[in-house]
């Protein structure tokens, strides 16, 4: 893959709700061989998802572009998470991408060219915008501390957001709300976030008040985009393809 220009303009059809995926209704003896598996099989690394947060991400060559994501997140230890990512937390959700989250110690151990892939979220965080629905706040505290001091990096495999009923073309970069007119959150999406989920995003924002400001210590080469004006866009290319040797 390659950087390229601009990728085909979104055809929106309103948040999460593309058409459905093609397909015929799932069997009953699909259904019977999963809950065969389900009760034979350990499941290890998705028994390990112990969070769901809800908050935004932006297109990070096209920010007008906007949407809301849920985050099933697990640890790897205290410096490293992942998370699937999908586009609601209903039985229907679709996984839309997945999302690595680094602490800024194992950060600023990147290369600079790899750092400009990730966005920060000190503001996310302290915005109110990153919400653990239905989890008290006073909860959440110590952890969202240590996650106002992370970096992330998203990649968008499913655009829903232009009504697409499979995963096509090539990933996008995702970025973080920023506090800045060009990476604000639509106020209807946060509206019906927190219409959805009884919450109030002023709310969390000022219970967070107390959070370091990020300023004086966050990585220039984070949210490129903000230094530069410039987003990251990827495209599929014919490239030669390496072969292996014919077996003796």
């Amino acid at each position: 893959m390659a950087s390229s220009g601009q990728p085909s303009k979104p055809t929106p059809t309103g948040q999460g709700e593309g058409p459905a995926p093609p397909g015929k209704p799932t069997t009953v003896e699909s259904h019977v061989l999963d809950m065969g598996a389900k009760m034979l099989q350990a499941m290890k690394p998705i028994r390990k998802i112990q969070q769901h947060a809800c908050t935004f991400a932006l297109y990070a060559h096209d920010l007008t572009r906007q949407i809301e994501t849920h985050h099933f997140v697990s640890r790897l230890n205290q410096d490293v998470l992942q998370c699937a990512v999908y586009d609601s937390d209903l039985p229907t959700a679709r996984l839309i991408g997945v999302e690595y989250i680094v602490s800024d110690k194992v950060f600023e151990g990147l290369p600079a060219e790899e750092q400009k892939l990730w966005h920060f979220h000190a503001y996310e965080i302290k915005s109110g915008l990153w919400a653990c629905p239905r989890v008290p706040e006073a909860l959440s505290k110590p952890e969202l501390q240590d996650l106002s001091k992370t970096y992330g990096k998203f990649w968008c495999t499913w655009q829903v957001d232009r009504g697409d009923r499979l995963p096509l073309g090539a990933a996008a970069l995702m970025m973080s709300p920023q506090g800045v007119n060009l990476g604000r959150v639509r106020p209807d999406l946060v509206k019906s976030r927190d219409e959805n989920y009884r919450l109030s995003t002023d709310e969390l924002k000022a219970s967070r008040l107390e959070l370091p400001e990020p300023d004086q210590w966050i990585n220039p080469n984070a949210d490129y985009w903000k230094q530069h004006g410039k987003g990251f866009a990827l495209d599929v290319v014919e490239t030669e393809m390496k072969r292996m040797a014919p077996f003796p």
